[in-house]
C-alpha cells in the first residue's frame, strides 16, 4: 500500500492506537474471544489488518447492539466500526464497499404453503425478524404486503416465530440452519431475499481516511485475505464481496 497520510493516522488513530468497534451478535464474523477477552473472527482480523497497514496498535471493542457500533464511529470513540452497510446507517457514517456478503433468507414452518421467496410478501403473512438487524432494515424498506413482527435478538425472533405460529422467520441463512434443527418439519427457502453487505464505517468528515479504507478493502479482497479468513474460520453462509468499483472522480 502507498505511504499513509499523517492526516489518516490523526483521524483514525490519534494516539497511535486504532480503536475498532465490532458487533458481537454477528456469529459469522465474530466467532469467539481470545484468552485476554478480545473478540476473534473475520471482522476482528480485518481490523488488525487495517491497523497493520496504518502501522499502529489495535484496540478491539465489542458491542452487543449494532446501534452502539454505529455510535462508536459517530462519536469518535472508535476510528472504525465494522457492521452491515445500510442506507439508514449511512446517514450517520460513511461505509466502504463490502468485504463480505451474508445470505439472508426465510424459514417456514412444517406444512407451510409457502415454497418460494416470492410467495412471502403477501397480505396476511407475518414474519418474525430481529429489529434493526441489517436484513430487518432491508425488509422494512422493501416489503409491500407482509408484516414484520419484531424481536430484540436473533434468539427472541426464533422463539417468537414458534410461540406466535408466524408464517416465516427472517434471518441469516447459517442461523436459520441452526434454528431449523429445533423446529421439526421447518424448511429454509431456496435463494436469498438479500445479501447483507458487511463493510467498514468511519466518520463522514474523514475524507482522507475513507479513501484509505476503500483501498484497504480492495487490497484485502484482491490479495485473497478475505477468502483465507473465511476458510480459516470455516464459516458457511457468506462469500467474498465482488471487487469494489470505486470512482476515481474527486
Amino acid at each position: 500500500m502507498d505511504s499513509i497520510s499523517p492526516k489518516v493516522r490523526m483521524q483514525l488513530a490519534p494516539n497511535g492506537v486504532l480503536s475498532a468497534a465490532v458487533y458481537l451478535g454477528n456469529f459469522l464474523l465474530v466467532t469467539g474471544r481470545s484468552s485476554s477477552g478480545e473478540p476473534t473472527g473475520i471482522a476482528p482480523d480485518i481490523c488488525r489488518a487495517i491497523a497493520k497497514n496504518l502501522g499502529v496498535e489495535i484496540s478491539l471493542l465489542g458491542f452487543n447492539t449494532q446501534d452502539e457500533v454505529v455510535e462508536a464511529a459517530v462519536s469518535g470513540r472508535c476510528g472504525i466500526s465494522l457492521l452491515g452497510s445500510d442506507p439508514a446507517r449511512a446517514q450517520k457514517v460513511t461505509f466502504t464497499p463490502a468485504y463480505v456478503e451474508l445470505e439472508a433468507s426465510y424459514l417456514v414452518p412444517a406444512n407451510s404453503s409457502i415454497t418460494e421467496l416470492s410467495q412471502v410478501d403477501q397480505p396476511g403473512v407475518r414474519i418474525a425478524s430481529f429489529y434493526k438487524s441489517a436484513y430487518d432494515l432491508w425488509l422494512q424498506r422493501n416489503l409491500k404486503h407482509a408484516s414484520l413482527v419484531h424481536a430484540d435478538s436473533v434468539k427472541a425472533s426464533n422463539e417468537l416465530f414458534v410461540s406466535q405460529k408466524l408464517d416465516a422467520l427472517a434471518g441469516l441463512k447459517t442461523g436459520l440452519v441452526a434454528a431449523s434443527q429445533d423446529i421439526p418439519g421447518s424448511r429454509i427457502l431456496d435463494g436469498q431475499f438479500t445479501g447483507i453487505q458487511q463493510a467498514i464505517a468511519t466518520q463522514k468528515t474523514y475524507l482522507e481516511s475513507i479513501e484509505f479504507l476503500n483501498a484497504c478493502v480492495e487490497e484485502f479482497i484482491r490479495s485473497g485475505l478475505v477468502a483465507d479468513l473465511i476458510s480459516q474460520y470455516q464459516v458457511q453462509g457468506l462469500s467474498v464481496a465482488p471487487l469494489p468499483q470505486i470512482s476515481s472522480e474527486k
